[in-house]
C-alpha cells in the first residue's frame, strides 16, 4: 500500500460473516437432530433448542457491546492512501479462516442430537441470527452517525478475527457511501450504487 496506507475492511461485514454460515449449518443439523428420538425424545429437545436459540441470540447480539460502542465513539478518519476492501473478499477471507470451526460446531451439533434432538442445531442456529441482530445494530449506529466503520485488516488477522478483539486499536471512518456494502454489512443494492 502507497504512502502508509492501510487495508481496511468493514466492521459490521466481519460480524456478518458468520452469520449466513451458523444459521444454515444450524438449521440442517436441527433437521436432522428431529428425525433422531434422542435420549430425552424429540419434545424436550426441541424446547430445550428453542431456549438455546434464544439465549444464543440474545447473549452473541448484546457481547462486546460496550467495546463496539467505545471503538466506534473514538474512530478517526481514513486517510487518502488507505485500501477499502471489498465485502466479498471479507467475508470470504473470515468464512476460510474459521471454516474448521465452523465444520466442528456442525458436528458437534449433530452429535449432541443423540441425546438432546435439535438443541445442538438449534443453539447453532441462534448464534448466527445474533451476528445478524449485531450487524443491523452496527448498521443502525452507522446511519445515525452518517459515517461506516472500519478496522484494519492486519489486526484481524489471518484468520479474519473479532473487530473487537483485543489487538484492534480503534476503527477509522468514511462517508455513508463508500464501499460496495451498506450499513450493516449487507450488499449495496444496484440503486444505492448509481
Amino acid at each position: 500500500m502507497a504512502r502508509g496506507g492501510q487495508g481496511l475492511a468493514r466492521v459490521a461485514v466481519v460480524v456478518r460473516a458468520g452469520a449466513a454460515p451458523l444459521w444454515w449449518l444450524g438449521v440442517f443439523a436441527a433437521g436432522i437432530g428431529v428425525l433422531v428420538p434422542g435420549v430425552t425424545g424429540r419434545r424436550i429437545g426441541v424446547m430445550a433448542g428453542a431456549a438455546l436459540f434464544v439465549l444464543a441470540t440474545a447473549v452473541v447480539a448484546y457481547a462486546r457491546r460496550k467495546r463496539y460502542a467505545a471503538l466506534a465513539g473514538g474512530a478517526a478518519r481514513a486517510g487518502k492512501y488507505d485500501v477499502l476492501q471489498d465485502r466479498a473478499v471479507t467475508v470470504r477471507n473470515w468464512r476460510r479462516g474459521h471454516r474448521w470451526w465452523l465444520l466442528a460446531a456442525f458436528v458437534a451439533a449433530l452429535a449432541g442430537s443423540v441425546a438432546v434432538p435439535a438443541a445442538g442445531g438449534m443453539l447453532l442456529a441462534g448464534t448466527g441470527a445474533g451476528l445478524w441482530w449485531k450487524a443491523a445494530w452496527l448498521g443502525r449506529r452507522e446511519r445515525a452517525g452518517e459515517a461506516l466503520l472500519w478496522v484494519r485488516v492486519d489486526w484481524l488477522g489471518r484468520r479474519g478475527g473479532a473487530p473487537a478483539g483485543k489487538p484492534v486499536k480503534g476503527y477509522r471512518s468514511t462517508g455513508i457511501a463508500a464501499g460496495d456494502a451498506a450499513p450493516g454489512g449487507a450488499r449495496r443494492r444496484t440503486a444505492e450504487l448509481v
